[in-house]
């Protein structure tokens, strides 16, 4: 049985002040528990905040973004090591945003993958269509592109200690949802294509839908026998909505 994950994408928001009050609002909401797991991703310049804000709790901390490379002369950048030493577990890579606004292409998302898995962190690995590809009928083989990339550089097995999340990119921040049928499809497409490699690693990965998902929408996605959480954008940055989508999760 795969536990269902709840992940957060702060993207480019918060301010101290905010992320403290966030925070504190959702280590004591979920204080009594959870049958989920939950995750929370800051900007990069407050993840070593977050991590002492959430000391003690069971909400996972993890990062937006890694570099490929190790430790150097990169400038701007941070390697997966440090993201390790201030506390994260996650890092998502990968995401439409990365991939449209700043040209990441296949090959650099499968080696930020490898980079994040070889310093001990789980990579978020996000796949998805834009409306022109699934418009095409393109979907299924925009979807198994992005992921046979990441076979390709570091082999199926690597999927064992990785989540990956399924983002219509027609779907991010523009208050269009997939419907849970269509996230249900997609969700099967991609379990059974790591399937056609190794059947057990597809049975045990957990698979998020993200793309607009509200307290509102949640439970009807979860329902859907192959989505296993959320990967939510704006909703994650009020408490009280981050918590109901939790809860239908759980």
């Amino acid at each position: 049985m795969r536990t269902p994950l709840v992940a957060g994408n702060w993207k480019m928001n918060g301010s101290r002040e905010r992320n403290a009050a966030l925070l504190a609002g959702l280590v004591q909401g979920l204080a009594a528990g959870t049958t989920c797991e939950v995750l929370v991703c800051p900007p990069t310049v407050y993840l070593a905040d977050a991590a002492q804000a959430l000391a003690g709790s069971a909400i996972r901390l993890g990062a937006q973004d890694v570099s490929d490379q190790g430790q150097g002369a990169y400038t701007g950048e941070t390697a997966a090591d440090m993201l390790v030493e201030v506390g994260c577990r996650y890092v998502i890579v990968g995401h439409s945003e990365r991939r449209q606004l700043y040209g990441e292409d296949d090959a650099l998302v499968a080696r930020k993958f490898r980079a994040a898995q070889a310093a001990g962190l789980t990579p978020i690995l996000c796949v998805g269509e834009t409306l022109d590809e699934r418009e095409a009928a393109a979907t299924e083989a925009v979807v198994t592109r992005q992921l046979g990339a990441v076979i390709e550089a570091a082999g199926v097995a690597a999927f064992a200690t990785a989540v990956v999340a399924y983002e219509p990119v027609w779907a991010i921040g523009t208050g269009r949802t997939a419907s849970p049928e269509q996230a249900q499809a997609v969700h099967a497409a991609v379990r059974a294509y790591i399937a056609s490699s190794d059947g057990t690693i597809a049975g045990s990965i957990q698979l998020l839908y993200g793309g607009s998902v509200k307290a509102a929408n949640a439970a009807e996605l979860f329902a859907m026998p192959d989505v296993d959480g959320g990967l939510v954008g704006g909703a994650s940055l009020q408490a009280g909505e981050f918590l109901d989508i939790c809860r239908a999760a759980g």
